[in-house]
């Protein structure tokens, strides 16, 4: 690559990265996106989107990704396929430092997500989409009177069991201690759902199915006792890891995201957070890339006033 100063650079390829890519390029910016793995980020991992807009039919995260970068490539913004190793924000420009370069932009827009966490049980990688879910309002309406389960405490838990007790014939909520961690407007929601049964003292130990996942074994955290329940679905609500450990120590964070309003400015000048990395209260495909458009208008403002003196 000639060009090594960029008006902006992205970190993160998903729905975030790509629709501020596509506003940036859109904008006569000068456009990188760094991204280590595939266009679309941990959207590739679903099979199957039928929340996103324009889609009637559904899509898959893979196909929505690369639309989603050709759209962008479309108007002239770049993709780096790498991993960025080191960063300096608090540097102007800023760099941005990868194996074999480093990368200047006046301004960096961060969108390399969050995580699900897994419970690391056998075969989970492989069930993701045949049965294995981590997002209640993304994959719900998938089983409409069926029967599923979701395990954690937490308001995340409480709120997709909760959305999924007014969809499915049946929910268990899992939780490993006997009473719930989510605040208090949701217990009492859950109490009066007649759809919801609570495992109280209990863990996932297995998975059960072939091609699709059939059932789960619960095991006590008190007696060690087990239980084997059969389910359509399992979701993983256990929480997130949002991928900040680049920025630690030069950006303000709370829980590991970035503390970054509605206007996607973080605590650093001419540095921006789009997408599940930023702290905020609903985390979906098209509340990112809305987040991505807006964190390009703003990168463009501070470019105009910042170097246009």
């Amino acid at each position: 690559m000639n060009e090594t100063m960029y008006d902006v650079i992205i970190i993160g390829g998903g729905p975030a990265g790509y629709t501020a890519a596509l506003y940036a390029a859109r904008a006569g910016l000068s456009t990188l996106v760094i991204e280590k793995f595939s266009a679309g980020g941990q959207m590739t991992e679903t099979q199957s989107i039928e929340n996103y807009p324009g889609f009637d039919e559904g899509t898959d995260g893979f196909t929505l990704g690369f639309k989603m970068q050709a759209g962008a490539e479309k108007y002239g913004a770049k993709t780096l396929s790498t991993e960025v190793i080191k960063v300096d924000l608090l540097a102007n420009p800023k760099a941005i430092h990868t194996a074999k370069e480093v990368l200047f932009a006046k301004a960096v827009i961060l969108a390399t997500g969050a995580t699900h966490k897994h419970l690391g049980l056998e075969r989970e990688e492989e069930m993701i989409g045949r049965g294995i879910g981590y997002c209640a309002a993304c994959d719900g309406m998938l089983y409409r009177g069926k029967t599923v389960a979701v395990v954690g405490g937490g308001n995340s838990a409480a709120a997709d069991a909760l959305l999924l007790s007014r969809i499915c014939g049946k929910v268990y909520l899992i939780h490993r201690r006997d009473s719930l961690r989510a605040e208090k407007i949701h217990h009492e929601p859950l109490m009066r759902a007649e759809t919801v049964e609570f495992k109280w003292n209990a863990t996932v130990t297995a998975l059960h199915g072939d091609e699709r996942l059939t059932g789960i074994t619960l095991q006590s955290t008190k007696t060690g006792e087990r239980e084997q329940i059969e389910v359509d679905g399992l979701f993983i609500s256990i929480g997130r890891s949002p991928e900040t450990a680049l920025f630690a120590g030069q950006i303000a964070l709370e829980n590991g995201y970035i503390l970054a309003g509605e206007d996607t400015k973080t605590s650093i000048p001419g540095v921006f957070a789009a997408g599940d990395v930023r702290k905020k209260a609903l985390r979906q495909i098209v509340t990112a890339a809305a987040d991505g458009a807006v964190a390009a208008h703003f990168a463009e403002e501070y470019i105009e006033t910042e170097y246009s003196r």
